[in-house]
C-alpha cells in the first residue's frame, strides 16, 4: 500500500489547521486533492476518538458556550435551488463549550440550532466535567431546555446582549453595535463576575481564521457535511493539544492537566496509523517472502 512520506502528511495537516484550502494544499504539496481529502477523513476520525477518550474529568470552574454558523453544500435558503443537494445540505451550527481559565474546548457538537441538538451538546458537556461549574451562554432560548434536560450540575446564567437598531438595511454584512448586556441568573447561584461569553466568542474568531471552510463570502465552504465534521475534529485536537496559547504559555490541555507535554502533528499521524494499521501480506506474496527469508 502506498503511503505519503511523514513530512508531507505533517505538512498537509498543518496547513489544514492554518486556514489553507484543500486545493491550495494540493498545489503546494504536489499531491492530488483526493489524497488531501482522504487524509482529512482519516485524521478527523482519529482525532474525534482521541478527544472523546482524553477530554474527560475536566476540572473547570467556569465554562462558556456559544454557536458558530457555517453551511454545507449550500446555504439553507438556496438548498431548494441547488442541483443534486445531499440530505445534509444547508446551514450547519457548531456548538462549543470552552473553559474560561485553561481555554480548553471541553465539548463540541455539530448540527442545527434547535433544542434537540442543544440537549445532545449539553449531555456531552456534562459527561466531560469533573465538578460543578458556572455556565454562561448567550440568550439563545434552546439552552434553557437543553441545560434542564441534560441535568447539568451548574450555576447557570444567560448573557443577553442589547444591540443598536440604527444600522443599514437587509443587505448589511457587519453585525449591529452592542450597546449593553443583561446578566440573567437562570439556575443555582452564579457569580456575576463570571457571567461572560467573551472567550467563547473569541474562540469563534479563531475557528474562522484557522479553518478555511468557515470563511465567509468565499467558495471554500464545506461540500460534504462529513468532511466538515472531520475538519472540526482535527482542528480541536490541534487547538487543545498542539497549539501553545500565547497567554498561558502552554496548550489548553496542559493547562487543564490532561497532558504534560505539547503534542506534535506527528502524534496526530500516529493516531491515524494506529486506527488504520497496514494490512498483513497474504497469498503468494507472503509465501514468496517466507521462501526468501529461509534462503
Amino acid at each position: 500500500m502506498n503511503k505519503l512520506p511523514l513530512q508531507t502528511r505533517v505538512q498537509i495537516l498543518q496547513m489544514l489547521c492554518e486556514g489553507s484550502t484543500m486545493r491550495s494544499i494540493s498545489r503546494v504539496t504536489g499531491v492530488s486533492i483526493n489524497t488531501v481529502s482522504k487524509l482529512l477523513v482519516d485524521a478527523g476520525m482519529g482525532c474525534a476518538a482521541f478527544h472523546d477518550a482524553t477530554v474527560r474529568n475536566v476540572p473547570s470552574k467556569a465554562a462558556q458556550c456559544d454557536e458558530i454558523w457555517s453551511f454545507s453544500y449550500a446555504k439553507q435558503k438556496n438548498v431548494k435551488f441547488a442541483k443534486a443537494a445531499p440530505d445534509a445540505a444547508g446551514d450547519v451550527w457548531t456548538w462549543t463549550a470552552i473553559d474560561a481559565d485553561s481555554k480548553l474546548i471541553v465539548s463540541w457538537h455539530v448540527g442545527d440550532r434547535g433544542a434537540h441538538t442543544g440537549t445532545a451538546f449539553m449531555h456531552d458537556l456534562k459527561a466531560r466535567l469533573a465538578n460543578r461549574v458556572q455556565l454562561t451562554t448567550d440568550g439563545h432560548k434552546a439552552y434553557l431546555k437543553a441545560v434542564l434536560e441534560a441535568g447539568l450540575d451548574a450555576d447557570y446564567a444567560m448573557l443577553n446582549k442589547i444591540f443598536a437598531t440604527d444600522y443599514a438595511g437587509p443587505g448589511r454584512y457587519s453585525p449591529p453595535k452592542c450597546i449593553g448586556a443583561i446578566k440573567n441568573p437562570i439556575m443555582g447561584n452564579p457569580d456575576p463576575e463570571l457571567v461572560n461569553t467573551s472567550f467563547a466568542e473569541r474562540q469563534n474568531l479563531t475557528m474562522r481564521i484557522s479553518m478555511r471552510r468557515f470563511t465567509r463570502l468565499t467558495n471554500a465552504f464545506s461540500k460534504k457535511f462529513e468532511n466538515h465534521c472531520h475538519a472540526l475534529a482535527l482542528y480541536f485536537v490541534f487547538y487543545n493539544f498542539c497549539r501553545v496559547h500565547k497567554t498561558l504559555g502552554a496548550t489548553p490541555a496542559m493547562a487543564s492537566g490532561l497532558i504534560d507535554r505539547v503534542m506534535k502533528m506527528t502524534d496526530v499521524i500516529a493516531l491515524i496509523d494506529a486506527a488504520n494499521p497496514v494490512p498483513a501480506v497474504r497469498g503468494p506474496y507472503k509465501k514468496r517472502e517466507a521462501v526468501e527469508n529461509s534462503n
